[in-house]
């Protein structure tokens, strides 16, 4: 029996294992960098120990540093959660070493998969269905290219040690071949120290089904159903659901019976997940097996009511497994959505900022929400943006979708953009809600769902206006005198005896610059604009510090957040953002020709030369940062005149990276 359990992770996925610990006894111990120091899992914890600075490779990937705050605290456990060291076998092993219970699989079970070229030739022995490709080791850039004029294009370049989409990039041609292979290269050896690469023949329009599979040292074994994460951004889940939709009970058992195959062929023990392509036919192939928990490991706990980390720490412990296959059914339908610090009609941009807001929906027996977040807490760069997981449970696949949807438009962020809107698009999609979903969905539907042009609806003009009205209203009893706060002359109004004030002010929304006109006061404020798609005038009621408004005679909800002179206005359910403009003077301002930096990151490399012409939308210099690459294009043809960075250079969200001039229309005609 496991009595006291370290952590070694952070976020959502360690304030989820706290939780089932603390349900069966067992106490905690949570490790944290200097940017976690505050962080809800520590906490939440027992106890928590600080490994070092923010960047991961100083704390949470320091295996020294992890083993001594397990001894220093009698840990007799470590649970690694995803990420970080949790397909790690030296960390495996070291916690074996050091007399720990690693809650994961062996060693040997890790290194098998972690390689995916050695992890298809096992599959391959244990009969279980791959995609044409090559795994060999030989790297030669030609050899690698004669494979892939051999398996026929598109292929798809995998990093042999990747996960999370890192290191992959589709090729569609010959000609676009060494340029994807050195990015997929270079990508794959920031991400893990390692540039192997292996190249499988694309599988058009398919979807990615993975099985759970769990499996106890006595050598016993079940597959607790599949998991549908067709829907996916830069090759990363952001919806995930269970059972698969339309999948066969014929094809579910042989997936089942694959995916345990492959489970025996390495003598795992633990909680894993064997991911596969499924094509048209309904024919499906490996692809990788992940040897720890799943993010999307919450859909499955809904579906087949068993808490899976529950399941990790007896089978760590050395108990048998607590069921058998025959015990196992599907019980109605989930979803789980990836909440992201995102601007997905940028491109899914990491955002990082400050939580002003925070407000998930309410938890209930068929909605859950996993986190390790809180209203006042920073994204930073130096970690993946999740911000959390909304999980939903319902009858049937319709009644999950009605319940998901619904709960998105409960849910409340404010300080840095997110993808909540961006899910609600995806999941009531005609395609999406008929089940017919691709790991292209996205790509076929981006038209529909990836808005770069927001509409300004009639309700959250209404709720600007009521902003606005606040905020003048305390800035006047600010400035009025102690004596007489109520006197008009003092109001800073433009007040006139006999006459209807309007007030207006210059607002940015959805990078529009729109004007707001409103009178009265929060008992009937009436209200006026001409950008409102749906009306363009109307009364809000609207007392101060209040959760509901009345809108046109109808009740609504209404709560809204400020940060010097920008605001979010969450009405109805529906959110917007807005920056307040400053009285326009009539001065013209000079707009700037540079690019900056997105956000906080590292120089990967620069690919141009001052002086040098480009066309519009050429790349110039690739950034990395939260993990990812990321790739400045030209905003238009023109000549790059100065770099104001270098490689390897950490630079500063905003700052001036490149000195731009824009080739002139007139010119060009010329």
């Amino acid at each position: 029996m496991i009595r006291k359990l370290l952590i070694a992770n952070r976020g959502e996925i360690a304030c989820r294992i706290i939780r089932t610990a603390r349900r069966l006894g067992v106490a905690t111990v949570a490790v944290y960098s200097d940017a976690d120091a505050n962080a809800l899992h520590v906490q939440q914890a027992d106890e928590a120990v600080r490994l070092g600075p923010a960047p991961a490779k100083e704390s949470y990937l320091d295996i020294d540093k992890v083993l001594a705050a397990a001894k220093q605290t009698g840990a007799d456990a470590i649970h690694p959660g995803y990420g970080f060291l949790s397909e790690n076998a030296h960390f495996c092993r070291a916690c074996e070493e050091a007399g720990i219970i690693f809650v994961g699989p062996p060693a040997g079970a890790i290194e098998a998969m972690g390689s995916k070229s050695a992890a298809k030739r096992i599959m391959e022995e244990a009969k279980v269905p791959l995609v044409p490709g090559y795994h060999g080791t030989n790297q030669d850039p030609g050899i690698l290219e004669g494979h892939a004029n051999r398996i026929g294009y598109p292929v798809l370049l995998k990093a042999a040690a990747g996960g999370g989409g890192k290191g992959m990039r589709r090729v569609d041609k010959p000609e676009d071949f060494h340029a994807a292979l050195d990015a997929a290269k270079r990508e794959s050896q920031n991400a893990f120290s390692d540039d192997v690469m292996l190249i499988e023949r694309y599988v058009v329009n398919p979807r990615h089904v993975e099985i759970q599979v769990f499996c106890d040292k006595q050598g016993n074994g079940v597959y607790l159903f599949e998991r549908d994460c067709s829907v996916q951004r830069r090759h990363q889940k952001v919806v995930e659901e269970a059972p698969a939709p339309g999948l066969s009970t014929e094809t579910r058992k042989k997936m089942g019976e694959a995916a345990l195959r492959a489970a025996h062929a390495i003598g795992y023990v633990g909680a894993g997940t064997v991911e596969f392509l499924l094509d048209a036919s309904g024919a499906f192939y490996f692809m990788e097996m992940n040897t720890r928990l799943q993010v999307e490991h919450p859909v499955t706990e809904m579906i087949t009511g068993q808490d899976l980390v529950a399941w990790q720490l007896a089978v760590g412990a050395g108990e048998p497994l607590p069921l058998e296959q025959d015990d196992l059914h599907i019980i109605g339908h989930a979803f789980e959505v990836r909440i992201y610090a995102e601007d997905p009609d940028n491109d899914f941009l990491p955002a990082t900022g400050k939580l002003l807001r925070h407000q998930p929906p309410r938890e209930d027996k068929s909605v859950r929400v996993d986190t390790g977040v809180q209203t006042g807490d920073e994204i930073s760069v130096h970690y993946d943006p999740m911000i959390s997981k909304l999980i939903v449970h319902g009858r049937n696949r319709r009644e999950a979708l009605g319940k998901l949807d619904r709960a998105l438009q409960k849910y409340q962020i404010a300080g840095l953009r997110h993808n909540i809107e961006f899910l609600r698009r995806v999941v009531n999609h005609t395609a999406f809600v008929n089940g017919r979903v691709t790991t292209h969905f996205i790509e076929d539907h981006e038209q529909e769902i990836l808005q770069q042009e927001q509409q300004l609806r009639s309700q959250q003009c209404a709720g600007i206006a009521a902003f606005l009205h606040h905020g003048e209203t305390r800035a006047q009893h600010r400035s009025a005198p102690r004596a007489d706060p109520f006197s008009p002359w003092h109001s800073g109004n433009n007040w006139r005896n006999g006459l209807t004030l309007w007030r207006s002010r210059r607002v940015e929304v959805h990078g529009r610059e729109i004007e707001i006109h409103f009178s009265g006061d929060s008992d009937s404020l009436q209200w006026r604009c001409d950008a409102a798609i749906d009306a363009q005038s109307g009364t809000i009621n609207c007392p101060h510090g209040q959760s509901v408004a009345i809108l046109d005679g109808r009740r609504v909800n209404y709560t809204s957040v400020s940060r010097g002179d920008e605001g979010s206005v969450f009405i109805s359910g529906e959110q917007v953002d807005f920056r307040i403009l400053p009285p326009d003077t009539g001065e013209a301002s000079e707009a700037g020709h540079g690019l900056e930096a997105p956000m906080n990151g590292t120089i990967v490399t620069l690919l141009a030369e001052p002086g040098t012409r480009v066309k519009r939308d050429q790349p110039l210099l690739v950034m990395e940062a939260m993990k990812m690459e990321h790739t400045l294009r030209a905003p238009a043809d023109g000549i790059v005149d100065q770099f104001f960075c270098a490689t390897g250079e950490l630079v500063d969200g905003g700052s001036l990276l490149i000195d731009f001039t824009a080739e002139a229309a007139e010119t060009k005609e010329a």
